[in-house]
């Protein structure tokens, strides 16, 4: 249930509603819109005596949410979230390119890369420290260094850093170099690392699941929102079918079906979507044009060499061509991008 507060409610008023729905053992979660502030109700499921609040000083009105997931929910907030990075925003008019390597494999490999991506109109810089593998014999990162290596790159370039963060006990760690933190699609449903990514204040990057659904991918997000984090982006990066010419099958109907469904700001992955450098290009103007709020791209200097994902990552003068198509897409429909 939302409450939906009067325009000339007082702070008093909202206090009062607030205190009501605490002493009922619920949580309130307040979005402060323009022209008036809605209280979210959240915690349980029984009937709640929605009469009670209508009756209240400064309520408007009261209206069930009956999506499963609910801070998330278009009718919790029907304006789109705005993830505010000093000066970029994510969400806002505005389309925002992420580029970088999959993993940091060294310091020449990492700045070549940043630099690069930096010149062609990226404003973030992706790159893993903690990979997780399929197989356990596969290069897996450079831990704490790449976390270094990554804020060295940052301090060079003054590109926004987004890396994976594996674990609850990792939070901590991560977030002490990066300025984006990424849960992987494997670990979408880790709900102890979504409740202690929650309890941060960095924005969160959630990667929709292999084979997860839209609802699974939202329900997931109410886990870091619930804890009182609303600086949470969603990723839609393919998921497994039964097709195997491509890596994944990039699912471009979840742009505008979670556009509807969700005030959350959404980024596209077309690298793990296809996993075939030939194929991001095309997907990422797709992805654009289907109403993305950014892309995140893998970019290596030598894919031939990568120790990750070479076969679907762009070398740099290939990544500087594709961003030259996005602001093309994006300028048609309206939007520009950061540069």
């Amino acid at each position: 249930m939302i409450v939906v507060m009067k325009q000339n409610a007082s702070q008093e008023e909202i206090d009062s509603v607030v205190r009501r729905i605490e002493k009922l053992g619920m949580q309130a979660h307040l979005s402060n819109g323009e022209e008036r502030t809605i209280i979210g109700v959240v915690g349980r499921t029984q009937p709640v005596d929605r009469y009670g609040f209508e009756m209240m000083g400064g309520v408007e009105k009261t209206v069930p949410i009956l999506a499963p997931f609910k801070i998330a929910s278009r009718d919790f907030q029907q304006e789109n979230t705005v993830i505010r990075l000093n000066g970029v925003k994510i969400g806002g008019p505005e389309v925002v390119i992420i580029a970088g390597p999959c993993s940091v494999e060294s310091r020449e490999q990492l700045l070549e890369t940043a630099h690069a991506v930096k010149e062609a109109g990226a404003v973030i810089l992706r790159g893993g420290a903690f990979k997780p593998r399929t197989s356990p014999y596969s290069f897996r990162g450079l831990g704490l260094k790449g976390l270094e290596l990554l804020a060295e790159a940052r301090e060079e370039t003054g590109l926004y850093v987004i890396t994976e963060v594996l674990s609850a006990d990792k939070v901590s760690l991560v977030s002490e170099y990066a300025d984006i933190l990424q849960i992987g699609a494997r670990n979408m449903q880790n709900f102890a690392l979504l409740e202690a990514a929650g309890r941060t204040n960095k924005p969160v990057m959630l990667k929709r699941g292999m084979m997860a659904t839209m609802h699974e991918l939202l329900m997931s997000a109410e886990y870091i929102l619930s804890q009182g984090n609303r600086r949470v982006m969603l990723c839609e990066r393919g998921i497994r079918t039964f097709e195997q010419y491509t890596r994944n099958t990039f699912d471009i109907n979840a742009i505008p079906a979670l556009k509807q469904m969700t005030h959350l700001p959404i980024i596209a992955d077309p690298s793990h979507g296809t996993g075939k450098w030939e194929l991001v290009a095309p997907i990422a103007r797709a992805a654009i044009a289907a109403g993305a709020d950014g892309i995140i791209v893998e970019v290596h200097p030598h894919p031939a060499e990568a120790l990750s994902d070479g076969a679907q990552s762009l070398k740099p003068e290939k990544f500087a061509q594709l961003v030259s198509e996005v602001r093309t897409i994006a300028e048609a429909i309206g939007r520009s991008t950061w540069q």
